[in-house]
């Protein structure tokens, strides 16, 4: 498979470069003052598209930001794969925190980088992550190499939910019906030890608002004797979980499912190291639900967590205040057999029975989604595996991510077919956090297995 690495060698500089392009466009779609550069990054990509070898391709309006569409059917009775990723991107915030500009990219060498990295919001997630594939499909049009069909779905809202492409695969079931569907927006544990992410997170997302007096008061006159509430919101907050970090909403963790001892083993002999876990977060200890490990916190146990909290005065000096209201986002992360409506209501339910008559609640449910678990040996999982032991030179482990892409539970129910998360970012890349990267070691690595993948898998 020479022709492969030849391909990417002669051509790397430029995939390089068009990847540093692309990520100069602020394609953030929870913020509408972007809009129009969300836009004209779906251009973008409609033309990488068109560049690269595909023979329909289409920018699909929905009823918030397009979806680019594209394919290249060279046998109906060849085995039809359909990648999915999407051109939207977190906001940057907190901007003081990056070291360069957040679309302003640059490559700079890391300890766990040495051949560099891409330094940008969506580097790692998820503009690196898709091009990989458009790029991987230009390499086998130009070889003459594309084994089977190929389908693109590149959508522009998966960072606020993707409520839109929920409606679009719905719609489309006949334009996007495929055999498997190949996904990267996920990671590796590290560039000496692959790995293929074989589960994922449900998500419940809500916003809660505990509202006090009818206006900030002066803390001097009234405290004391009116409701703070910042102070109630975090006593409700506190009253999540118990002393062993356990969520105590009442039947929360009814339909968990429990893994085996064995299960729980094969877990275990993922690469992991405690020390180097909290040196790489500066932290002093780990923390977490009791009995269970730092991987199985992440990858098979539910979660809850404030997201943000807010309100009274935060500005410079001093201002005396008990707010009017207070305000906190809070995110439960799901395992298999929970649902995602269930436990939302579940939650609010609890929320407002806790609540103190001082004060009124509101839970304002946002986004969510079922989770995700695939099985090792299907054909797609066993060419993905193929293809990463053949360019890593080590058999992938398989992993179960703390992450949540609600919209692969989606694929399964509406399309009927089973998603493979072959990512290359690392825990490292700070995703979702100032100073996102991804390393060129990485984006090249995934460019040359794609393909591999391709042919394992018509090879079955």
């Amino acid at each position: 498979m020479d022709y492969i690495k030849d391909y990417i060698e002669k051509n790397k500089d430029r995939f390089i470069k068009e990847l540093l392009e692309l990520l100069k466009i602020p394609s953030i779609s929870a913020d509408p003052s972007f809009k129009e550069s969300v836009l004209k990054c779906s251009l973008a990509v409609e033309q990488s598209l068109k560049d690269a070898g595909a023979d329909n391709v289409e920018v699909c309006t929905t009823s918030g930001y397009p979806i680019v569409y594209a394919d290249k059917i060279i046998d109906k009775n060849l085995p039809t794969v359909l990648v999915y990723g999407h051109y939207d991107v977190q906001p940057p915030d907190p901007i003081e925190l990056w070291h360069s500009g957040p679309f302003e990219p640059v490559i700079k060498k890391t300890e766990r980088h040495p051949d560099g990295a891409i330094f940008a919001r969506g580097a790692c997630d998820d503009k690196g992550q898709f091009y990989m594939h458009v790029k991987a499909f230009e390499l086998m049009v130009k070889t003459k190499t594309l084994p089977c069909n190929i389908k693109f779905m590149i959508e522009g809202e998966e960072e606020v939910g993707s409520e839109n492409l929920a409606v679009f695969v719905k719609n489309n079931k006949e334009k996007l019906s495929c055999d498997t569907i190949l996904i990267s927006d996920t990671g590796i544990i590290s560039n000496d030890v692959p790995s293929i992410t074989t589960g994922l997170k449900g998500l419940s997302y809500l916003e809660v608002e505990v509202t006090g007096p009818n206006r900030d008061l002066h803390s001097g006159l009234y405290g004391g004797a009116v409701a703070n509430p910042i102070n109630i919101l975090c006593e409700m907050i506190a009253k999540m979980k118990n002393h062993h970090n356990q969520i105590v909403i009442p039947g929360f963790y009814d339909n968990v499912l429990n893994l085996s001892d064995e299960e729980r083993s094969d877990i275990a002999r993922a690469p992991f190291s405690k020390t180097k876990y909290k040196e790489a977060l500066d932290l002093t200890d780990i923390h977490g639900e009791k009995n269970y490990s730092t991987m199985e916190r992440t990858g098979i146990r539910p979660t809850l967590d404030v997201n943000g909290i807010w309100g009274g005065y935060t500005g410079e000096g001093a201002k005396t205040v008990i707010p009017s209201k207070a305000y906190a986002k809070i995110s439960m992360r799901l395992v298999p057999n929970q649902n995602d409506e269930e436990i939302t209501k579940k939650f609010t339910d609890y929320f407002i029975a806790i609540a103190p008559k001082s004060v009124r609640v509101k839970v304002k449910p946002h986004h969510g989604g079922e989770p995700y678990v695939c099985p090792t040996d299907i054909p797609s999982y066993i060419a993905a595996s193929k293809a990463m032991e053949k360019t890593f030179g080590k058999k992938p482990v398989p992993v179960r991510s703390g992450g949540s892409i609600p919209i692969v539970a989606l694929f399964e129910k509406e399309l009927s077919v089973k998603s493979i998360l072959l990512g290359f970012g690392l825990d490292s890349d700070a995703i979702h956090s100032p100073n996102e990267h991804f390393g060129i070691f990485n984006y090249l690595k995934g460019i040359e297995t794609i393909p591999h993948f391709y042919l394992n898998y018509v090879k079955k």
